[in-house]
């Protein structure tokens, strides 16, 4: 508790009204940074711009930024150390599309064949060698505390640190004591006074405090960084990882409207015709908070929307999880069962790829089908997603596998509920609870589709449980407050076990 007070002083020291820095290039507003380095002088500003980008995972502009200043100075290593940067993304899940992953390695090698003129760059160009050499995110934490330790002076040094400790604790999604995320914020903290409008700062707190115990210490951070760096469409839709945690529906959907419209407007003067990947970001948290408001409407026409995307602008994971999650999460969190059900998997898309967006689809018709009455047309998307867990499994991503058996649970929960097996409906229900209880949610995503514990509340209900009902929908809305379907459904509950004042409450 010590700690989480003293974070929670040093995250209040970003002023309210937060003033970014005015960029030259293009008007740009992205924040303050600044990375000394060795190459060629009149290259330092353009340096500058492009880590500011890094910071705002703004990633294909500033590797244009970086490759650009690489061959304006060939002899500037460091140049090629950015270009690898952004192709590792740190705190976004694997797999790397091949792509990004061929890019990194060649950039990675381009750094080290041009060398630099100075230990310290050639340190930061030895991290991400490391890196790319085993894929081993470990070991490029190791190689960036000993450059941090090497140079103390050097606070772009510490600030990719902590950002390796914040993708060292999300690496671990069981830890509930969310140390590498403290200790990383620790880092940022005692930056913030120095660089009150670095772009990295802001946001790296904003990841390291992205847990439902943790969130209220980042919300001056989640103010700040989309006054310090508008320019970035990332930048705008990043404070609303905190609004969900806190269920501000409204700050939820004014931050991801300017981020959607932000990021379309970059797409279409660099990629006509495709949809911005990060928009289809931005859609999907704007689809949870509107339907937590009940504005079905505007999420239909979002469904409508997507539903006519040719193709998007680059292959990333938060646009895929997008595409399946929105449509699933407008007939679901209506109860409209029929429509769960007739969801189809597109099939234009690298599912093979990412296996647990895919799943999304499989769990929402599998819901559709055992609560629309039909528990044996459910059977085939719960097969479906046992095999998807196996996929996931022999990709090595436990944590997705673990996801996609949550949601194989709970579909076999309301199959056997359907079947009028209450008890055994229960107790499926309960473990898939559990074991959602013991990971933490995915940046890719404002919440699951439907969390199971409000499910099981749901359960509960349906079983003539009111009291043990509205103890699962209250504990529900501890990690996802002010959800309207567990709101609806503890009020329902309190009603029914005789708790007229919580039940209006």
């Amino acid at each position: 508790m010590k700690t989480i007070a003293a974070l929670a002083l040093l995250a209040a020291c970003f002023a309210p009204a937060v003033q970014a820095q005015e960029h030259e290039h293009h008007h740009e507003m992205l924040g303050s940074v600044s990375f000394p380095i060795s190459c060629a002088a009149e290259t330092q500003e353009a340096f500058n711009r492009a880590v500011a980008l890094l910071h705002s995972f703004a990633y294909e502009d500033a590797e244009q930024a970086f490759t650009d200043i690489a061959k304006r100075d060939p002899q500037c290593g460091i140049a090629w150390w950015g270009a690898a940067m952004t192709n590792y993304h740190q705190v976004w899940p694997s797999p790397y599309s091949p792509a990004e992953l061929a890019r990194g390695i060649e950039a990675a090698k381009k750094a080290e064949a041009a060398g630099a003129k100075t230990p310290r760059e050639r340190a930061y160009i030895d991290a991400i060698a490391t890196f790319y050499r085993d894929k081993n995110a470990r070991a490029y934490e190791e190689k960036m505390a000993a450059l941090s330790a090497a140079y103390p002076d050097d606070d772009e040094a510490a600030i990719f640190y902590g950002l390796s400790l914040v993708s060292h604790g999300m690496s671990t999604p069981t830890d509930k004591t969310y140390t590498y995320q403290k200790k990383a914020a620790g880092i940022f903290n005692s930056l913030l006074a120095k660089h009150p409008d670095h772009p990295g700062i802001a946001h790296y707190l904003i990841h390291s405090f992205d847990y439902p115990a943790l969130a209220p210490l980042a919300l001056n951070a989640a103010y700040a960084y989309a006054k310090i760096a508008p320019s970035a469409p990332h930048a705008l839709h990043m404070p609303s990882h905190i609004f969900v945690r806190l269920g501000m529906w409204d700050e939820t959907i004014a931050s991801n409207i300017r981020s959607a419209d932000a990021a379309k407007a970059r797409g279409a003067s660099l990629h006509p015709g495709t949809f911005a990947f990060d928009s289809l970001h931005a859609y999907d948290y704007l689809t949870y908070a509107y339907l937590q408001r009940g504005e079905d409407e505007k999420v239909r026409k979002l469904v409508d929307e997507i539903a006519g995307i040719k193709s998007v602008d680059t292959e990333n994971f938060a646009a895929y999880y997008a595409i399946a999650a929105i449509p699933a999460r407008y007939a679901v969190e209506r109860h409209r069962w029929d429509d769960a059900a007739a969801l189809t998997v597109r099939a234009d898309l690298p599912w093979d790829r990412y296996a647990y967006a895919e799943a999304m689809t499989h769990f929402a018709r599998a819901l559709g089908a055992a609560r629309g009455g039909n528990p044996s047309g459910a059977r085939a998307d719960v097969e479906r997603l046992a095999a998807l867990r196996q996929k996931l499994l022999d990709q090595h991503n436990q944590y997705w596998a673990d996801q996609v058996d949550v949601q194989r649970r709970a579909s076999e929960a309301w199959i056997a509920f359907a079947d009028g097996h209450r008890d055994e409906a229960l107790t499926a229900m309960r473990s898939a609870a559990d074991l959602e209880d013991s990971m933490d949610k995915s940046p890719v995503t404002p919440g699951a589709i439907v969390p199971v514990r409000e499910m099981l509340g749901e359960l509960l209900l349906e079983t003539n449980h009111p009291a043990e009902a509205l103890a699962e929908y209250e504990k529900s809305l501890t990690e996802s407050p002010n959800r309207l379907n567990a709101l609806t459904g503890a009020a329902r509950a309190a009603q029914l076990t005789g708790d007229r004042t919580k039940a209006a409450t």
